[in-house]
């Protein structure tokens, strides 16, 4: 910055606000349409009661770390203890949204800076590899910059593109984090629901 002036941080700007944008759309519609028409609840009141563990996520950015405050979370808001010490450990390992989103903006932004022009095909790749890659990926912060290595060796760019987003990951990961364990309380919700292990009473009167 000190060299070129703080045009040179736009770039990367973009990056954030289209991670962050992205993420914001899947958690609104995807999980808002999810609790509504699966499990019945308002989006507005499931998010307050999520919002602590949400807030810890997003200023930890360790799903791991956040876990036993989001089942907390999610009993209170009426899941099934059974039901949510099964489902919220499993996703914080396997439910990455988050994670796949930012990959996805990652490989296009670092396919932009080198010039590299990315096929129909290619994204259907990018895809299809950042879901496979963030199944299994270690709760804990950047553990998304070691999986990116992999969907971008699927389309070809070169590894080295990592370092150009390595500076501003700690701000992407804050909400894909937050992302991820909303995602998980979203599936524990379902399942209780389906289950008919889901306290309605402990949900409103939270």
């Amino acid at each position: 910055v000190a060299s070129n002036g703080p045009s040179v941080l736009l770039p990367l700007l973009k990056v954030v606000i289209a991670v962050y944008l992205a993420c914001l759309l899947h958690a609104v519609l995807v999980y808002g349409s999810m609790i509504k028409f699966l499990a019945g609840m308002g989006f507005i009141q499931f998010i307050k009661g999520i919002a602590p563990a949400s807030l810890m996520a997003f200023s930890s950015c360790s799903s791991g770390g956040t876990l036993p405050l989001t089942m907390s979370c999610a009993q209170k808001m009426g899941a099934s203890k059974e039901v949510s010490s099964f489902v919220l450990p499993l996703g914080a390992t396997i439910n990455m949204d988050g994670t796949s989103i930012m990959q996805g903006v990652a490989v296009i932004f670092i396919a932009e800076a080198y010039g590299i022009h990315l096929t129909p095909a290619n994204l259907a790749t990018v895809v299809v590899t950042a879901t496979l890659a963030s199944i299994g990926t270690a709760g804990i912060p950047s553990v998304g910059l070691v999986t990116l290595a992999m969907v971008l060796n699927s389309v070809g760019l070169p590894t080295e593109g990592i370092a150009l987003i390595m500076g501003i990951d700690r701000i992407l990961d804050m909400l894909r984090t937050a992302v991820n364990i909303t995602g998980d309380a979203v599936c524990t919700t379902i399942v209780s629901h389906q289950e008919k292990a889901l306290n309605r009473e402990v949900f409103n009167r939270n």
